[in-house]
């Protein structure tokens, strides 16, 4: 059973161009991938800055985003992160949300996410406050659908370090409290999952009263440390099975928006294929898909160095593999180049 597949940019650090984006959604569209998030991270009017209406350049690209979406039957979203609303929903708070509910509306939104994610959490109240909002919210959207994701949206401790130890039953809270026609977002065992079981989703399922809404980390690679992979290899550990534990299933993809296609596209073949599924075999077509046959062959051979040894211990190689690509007339090829150069480098921690 392959659940709704699509794609949310939830990324941190530089964003894709509004170019990228169109032509990826048109790009994945005949595999499967039926609807689109806008929500990267460095997108400040969708965060901090949320009380902010977008500059009318950035409103317009998002209008044309949304317009590129219907002609293409993809459903279009943004993703809010209302930045620690949850703290104190008071009236001129809620005035203001208000006005941007409606300007999503006007915008053609037809998938909401309220992300209270990378946010203090060890809160008095948490789980009630944030069902509060997101009832608030389902009242005043026109969004066909509605898509919360907690402040704790994985088992990973790693959460509890940076914004706080969680609440005592947060996620059964959580999903006892929430209308069971909002979805949730859940990443995983850990923030970036290296598999899902079944038996694992079916344990969430029965915390959160309703199937996860799976926000999958791969490929993405932001952040100091993965920014110095990339993450082109076909996926694993997502077996087919698991699609009839979720209610759809949406890919967080690189900084690099030509090479992200790969592993979705093998993503969707996971799907389909099922237990025939083979990773390597899924890359190589993948890859001969999006790049052509003779750079999908380059890519194949240096596979270990994009995505095991990395940028930093490249050594001599970087030449090498500078001159391999730099004569190469296509934009995966470009991404490359841009990796070696450091073009997708963070310098610090972006939590």
């Amino acid at each position: 059973m392959t659940p709704p597949l699509g794609l949310i940019e939830g990324y941190y650090g530089r964003p894709w161009s509004w170019q990228a984006r169109e032509e990826t959604i048109s790009f994945l569209k005949p595999h499967g991938y039926d609807f689109y998030i806008y929500a990267p991270k460095a997108d400040s009017h969708l965060r901090k800055r949320w009380r902010e209406n977008h500059p009318s350049d950035a409103e317009n690209a998002l209008r044309h985003v949304a317009k590129h979406c219907r002609k293409r039957k993809v459903s279009f979203g943004v993703g809010l992160s209302p930045y620690e609303l949850y703290r104190d929903f008071n009236p001129d708070a809620q005035a203001v949300l208000a006005d941007k509910l409606a300007q999503f509306d006007d915008w053609g939104v037809e998938i909401l996410a309220i992300l209270f994610d990378d946010m203090r959490g060890d809160l008095p109240d948490l789980a009630v406050t944030q069902v509060e909002i997101m009832h608030w919210v389902g009242a005043r959207t026109k969004a066909k659908k509605l898509i919360v994701c907690p402040s704790y949206y994985t088992d990973d401790p790693v959460l509890d370090r940076f914004f706080g130890k969680r609440p005592p039953n947060y996620l059964e809270d959580f999903g006892r409290l929430l209308n069971p026609s909002i979805e949730v977002f859940w990443t995983g065992e850990e923030v970036c999952s290296k598999e899902y079981s079944p038996g694992h989703l079916a344990r969430v399922a029965d915390q959160l009263r309703r199937k996860p809404f799976l926000w999958d980390n791969y490929p993405v690679n932001d952040g100091p440390r993965m920014s110095q992979y990339l993450h082109v290899r076909a996926f694993t550990g997502r077996h087919a099975g698991i699609g009839a534990h979720l209610s759809a299933h949406s890919v967080n993809p690189a900084l690099q928006p030509v090479l992200s296609r790969m592993p979705a596209i093998s993503l969707a073949e996971s799907y389909r294929l099922g237990d025939a599924y083979e990773y390597g075999a899924a890359f190589s077509h993948a890859a001969e898909t999006v790049a052509g046959v003779e750079l999908a062959r380059k890519l194949q051979d240096d596979i270990l160095y994009f995505q095991d040894v990395g940028l930093e211990r490249l050594g001599k190689a970087v030449d090498r593999l500078r001159r391999r690509y730099g004569s190469v007339d296509h934009d995966a090829a470009r991404e490359i180049i841009g990796w070696l150069d450091g073009a997708y480098k963070f310098e610090e921690e972006i939590v």
